[in-house]
């Protein structure tokens, strides 16, 4: 789907598919494009170009149909202020033909809100617990989640993706789009990265926990060097598979430092490392940031987020980070 605004494409040639029963993220800073894909995907925007389906459903030819199956949860979602927070849940559980009052009660109720204020005296936090029990109320097969746990507490946040996992559990769909890393971690299948307009990559999550990066010294036995080797072609054949990146860094005064990221099993690619003469060896999982973190300031696979980035540069001796 593409969508112009004018000269301004807010969303440009994106295509992507979300299968039934899985959560499904969708990531990127703001104006990236999140919102407008799930504008479209509910019949509120036309697309420019290019089309979409929603449990079998056109939004541009049968948009009441599509809403019907669908619970939306919006970035800024607005209540009626005048009303109590039970009058609200009453309200719209009987304005959506699968509406369910005492599901919703349920949320509320697990999130701990007071439903006797009314809207226009609830604060922040408790108008989006709120909005969450009204949309968590209808049993709708498809459930889309713009910033769900924004304005939370902690304890809060983490009742709601527990929430979201017992939706999948139940055969649900969920689209679920958040700023928080660790949550599009803890819950998602898979991963969408949007930026500027554009679908940037889409990862398997699954396949991300399979992925490691390793930081190391090399000594340096030779001259100083201002240069950074990409070494892929000294690795093993058996490994290749598996190494995506091996890189030194330009010398120190503690020698070189190695980035390596595999993929798989740590266990062959452990032994290879073993005979590297590497000091300060340090694994640990490459994690959702470091792919966020390449996509949306636009690096290459081959640019080492350790040339930007002192957080992940190995210790030295008698350097702690």
């Amino acid at each position: 789907m593409t969508k112009r605004y004018g000269d301004f494409e807010a969303l440009k040639r994106c295509t992507l598919d979300v299968s039934e029963g899985e959560i499904f993220g969708l990531l990127g800073p703001n104006g990236a494009g999140k919102t407008t894909l799930i504008r479209l995907l509910l019949g509120y925007l036309h697309v420019t170009s290019g089309s979409c389906r929603v449990a079998g459903f056109d939004p541009e030819q049968d948009s009441v149909a599509v809403r019907a199956r669908v619970a939306y949860l919006p970035g800024d979602a607005r209540l009626p202020r005048h009303m109590r927070g039970r009058g609200v849940l009453e309200f719209f559980s009987q304005m959506h033909p699968q509406g369910n009052l005492s599901r919703a009660l349920e949320v509320a109720e697990r999130l701990e809100l007071d439903l006797s204020r009314r809207v226009a005296f609830m604060s922040t936090g408790m108008r989006q617990k709120l909005a969450l029990a009204v949309v968590f109320g209808p049993r709708t097969p498809l459930l889309i989640l713009d910033e769900p746990t924004a304005n939370l507490d902690p304890t809060v946040r983490g009742e709601v993706l527990k929430l979201v996992l017992a939706e999948r559990e139940a055969g649900r769909t969920v689209m679920f789009s958040s700023h928080v890393l660790s949550e599009i971690e803890q819950t998602c299948d898979r991963v969408a990265f949007l930026r500027k307009g554009e679908l940037a990559r889409k990862l398997v999550m699954e396949d991300l926990f399979q992925r490691h990066r390793l930081t190391a010294w090399l000594p340096d036995t030779g001259s100083p060097t201002n240069d950074t080797d990409d070494l892929r072609n000294e690795v093993p054949e058996e490994l290749r598979s598996r190494i995506e990146r091996y890189q030194v860094g330009p010398s120190g005064p503690h020698g070189r430092n190695v980035c390596i990221d595999t993929a798989g099993d740590l266990a062959p690619t452990l032994a290879w490392i073993a005979s590297l003469n590497l000091e300060h060896v340090r694994v640990e999982p490459l994690g959702l940031h470091s792919v966020y973190e390449s996509v949306h300031l636009g690096r290459g696979d081959q640019d080492p987020d350790w040339a930007h980035s002192p957080d992940v540069t190995p210790e030295a001796p008698g350097v702690s980070s």
